[in-house]
């Protein structure tokens, strides 16, 4: 019985070794992909959600400053039309 007990410690010890390798191997791995990823991102032209909003706000604010002058360009026509 001896010897059954050593072969299964054995085992045992092997397959917690082996599982020790597989994890090391999977953060070596999510490491080596984030990285990637983070080149990848680095290269293309995408703006931060800050740059975002800071261009979204002057649209719109562009887009108010149009549409006040619209409206002022229009309350000149009408009243050159009138005199």
């Amino acid at each position: 019985m001896q010897s059954r007990n050593k072969f299964l410690d054995d085992m045992s010890q092997l397959m917690t070794n082996a599982m020790g390798v597989a994890q090391g191997a999977k953060d070596e791995a999510e490491t080596a992909f984030k990285g990637m990823l983070d080149r990848w991102l680095a290269d293309r032209d995408f703006v931060t959600r800050d740059e975002f909003e800071a261009v979204r706000l002057m649209a719109q604010k562009a887009r108010e400053e149009n549409e006040a002058l619209k409206a002022r360009i229009e309350a000149l026509e009408t009243a050159a039309s009138r005199g």
